[in-house]
């Protein structure tokens, strides 16, 4: 919170006090509807701050930005509530409460909590572990994006894959891709002749020479768990082996996987892929000299988006 915020602080206890004498005050639950559906403080409204329309919520509870309001979140470690009071400040509210240590405080103090699971105790979500088994790639879903740049310009397109399948074990992650170089595509150039032009170039052999090599793959060796990683950022590392244009290379990246509702493994990665590696070398300023605005960078950004069931 900052500095010129004049939402002040207050203890489970003191809003214990509050309650019992009756004090008029709104109690605003910050989470999820499902959250609050769960769990949640005796007499709590809920207005979640995630949510693009919690000033429209806030509005409809408190009309009057000088009447007395209390937000909580979970805990002390997530700022939900702190930034819930940052947004009403902003929008004019003066007389704004947060309670301290959220709803783990209120529980760890003893008082009760309403809802459909009131007493079961929150606990941080657990590392994902994908369940086992074998999974075939959903090659409609999956993808690899790109993005090549000179000093000029950059051209962003797709790869598709045209096969690949993962298994977990131990919850260990291996798998293997086949990626079409065929149907490279570009969605940067509009104008239609310029683009098929610069597909047969890419196609061509001054950089993937597809006509010898249709194909790359990329071996999994393995994908392990990060240690204490968090919803949103990457769970996985990953270690394979890319063969392109025919010359194998090492790579590791970060990635996020995660669970699907239908059972599935969805994976997500970005990276840069030093493209001399193998052997594409066109434009590169390592080989060639006074290449003037054939200058081509070498390191190509990738996107990868991967459904397996």
């Amino acid at each position: 919170m900052n500095h010129n915020n004049p939402c002040k602080k207050i203890t489970a206890q003191q809003l214990k006090r509050w309650m019992d004498q009756g004090m008029d005050f709104v109690l605003v639950h910050t989470l999820p509807g499902e959250h609050y559906k769960q769990q949640h403080l005796p007499g709590a409204k809920n207005a979640c701050v995630y949510d693009v329309v919690f000033p429209n919520q806030m509005e409809a509870m408190a009309v009057d930005r000088g009447q007395s309001i209390v937000l909580y979140g979970s805990s002390s470690s997530s700022r939900d509530a702190v930034t819930a009071a940052e947004k009403l400040t902003r929008l004019g509210y003066r007389n704004l409460h947060v309670l301290t240590g959220g709803l783990k405080a209120w529980r760890d103090a003893g008082y009760r909590l309403e809802g459909e699971a009131p007493e079961e105790a929150e606990t941080r979500p657990a590392a994902l572990r994908p369940a086992e088994g074998r999974y075939a790639v959903d090659v409609e879903a999956s993808f690899i994006g790109w993005t090549g740049r000179n000093i000029n310009i950059g051209h962003q397109g797709m790869l598709r894959l045209r096969a690949g399948e993962i298994a977990v074990r131990d919850g260990i992650i291996t798998g293997m891709f086949v990626i079409d170089m065929h149907a490279i595509v570009n969605f940067s150039v509009e104008d239609e002749a310029l683009r098929k032009i610069l597909i047969d170039h890419l196609k061509s052999d001054d950089f993937f020479f597809v006509e010898r090599f249709p194909e790359a793959r990329f071996t999994m060796i393995e994908a392990r768990p990060i240690q204490d990683a968090v919803p949103g950022i990457a769970n996985f590392e990953v270690e394979g082996k890319l063969t392109l244009r025919g010359m194998e290379g090492a790579i590791t990246f970060p990635a996020v996987v995660e669970n699907l509702a239908d059972g599935g493994i969805a994976a997500e990665a970005h990276f840069d892929l030093d493209r001399t590696r193998w052997g594409v070398i066109y434009g590169s300023g390592r080989y060639f000299e006074h290449l003037g605005m054939h200058l081509v960078y070498d390191p190509i950004t990738i996107q990868v988006r991967i459904v397996a069931r």
